[in-house]
């Protein structure tokens, strides 16, 4: 890697795991920053899971005093499926072909744009929703399938379930989604290494960047609003589904 790729990755994986840990969409930023310096598609999906790994630790840890479980929903049945979600989505990635996968891409980078722009009506539409704790488990297995396989939008996916499951403090909600996060991520994780699709090299650098992001991402959100950088992330989503689309 040259030195101006170093940065890129190292600075998409910092932003990343501070996004991460406030909002979601950090995989805005280490996807095309892995496909700008020469990997494949499949194989930046990948690689961007492990290298965000352990931003959603380190979020976690940075939101510790504040992390409840959701109600009707106990931490080992809400791990559990987010490790089966995490299994199943993971699967189904090893099983797209890379082409399919490319055509596939910027659809999701789409509706996970979409998810983001509009988190503030999903968040509203969930708290008067009510559901019951059996439709939000399944909501979450449902959402963890779809981290397992594409992590674009997964943090404000998770924080419309547990606003369903009746959760109303915003700082125990991310922790929690970045406990979720981190479980199906690691489950999924290992299965792409089985698949031998991550890039080893990359994912290691970018960790690091991830660590501090998360962390830092953590302990300022807890007294400082991030609202600021929605406009941002749904503009960066547009903006690499457009690009994914003109390379065809």
């Amino acid at each position: 890697m040259s030195f101006g790729e170093v940065v890129l990755l190292s600075s998409a994986a910092f932003a990343a795991g501070a996004l991460n840990a406030v909002a979601g969409g950090g995989s805005f930023l280490t996807l095309p920053a892995l496909v700008v310096t020469g990997a494949a598609p499949l194989a930046a999906n990948a690689t961007g899971t492990f290298a965000l790994l352990p931003g959603y630790l380190s979020g976690t840890w940075g939101f510790r005093e504040e992390l409840r479980p959701p109600p009707g929903l106990s931490f080992p049945a809400l791990l559990a499926l987010g490790a089966a979600g995490g299994a199943l989505g993971a699967a189904l990635l090893l099983l797209t072909p890379a082409p399919a996968f490319r055509r596939i891409v910027p659809w999701l980078l789409l509706a996970a744009t979409a998810i983001f722009a509009f988190a503030p009506r999903l968040l509203r539409a969930a708290r008067a929703g009510g559901a019951g704790a059996r439709g939000a488990a399944m909501g979450v297995l449902a959402v963890s399938v779809y981290g397992g396989y594409f992590n674009g939008g997964l943090g404000v996916l998770l924080l419309a379930l547990f606003a369903l499951l009746g959760q109303t403090n915003l700082n125990a909600m991310n922790g929690l989604k970045n406990l979720l996060s981190a479980v199906l991520s690691a489950i999924a994780v290992g299965l792409y290494a089985w698949g031998g699709i991550i890039l080893w090299r990359e994912g290691a650098l970018m960790m690091v960047g991830s660590i501090a992001g998360g962390y830092l991402g953590a302990r300022v959100a807890r007294h400082v609003r991030g609202a600021w950088l929605r406009g941002g992330i749904v503009a960066t989503g547009l903006a690499m589904a457009s690009l994914f689309w003109l390379r065809g």
